[in-house]
């Protein structure tokens, strides 16, 4: 579950960075595709907190 959330942090900078057309021609191919995700890229930041929380309880012993 840690994986998935270091996977959705990464995602979460990609979208905030196509959001701010910082990632060139990319950005617009980015922002087709996850328009939601550009405008508001803490949706990822907060699934990735959520999938780090629940990895941390799931694997308390």
């Amino acid at each position: 579950m840690y994986l998935v959330a270091g996977v959705l942090v990464v995602l979460s900078g990609i979208f905030y960075a196509a959001g701010n057309h910082e990632l060139g021609s990319l950005s617009s191919d980015v922002c087709r595709y996850g328009s939601m995700f550009c405008d508001s890229p803490h949706y990822v930041l907060t699934a990735a907190g959520l999938a780090a929380v629940w990895g941390a309880f799931v694997s308390v012993k």
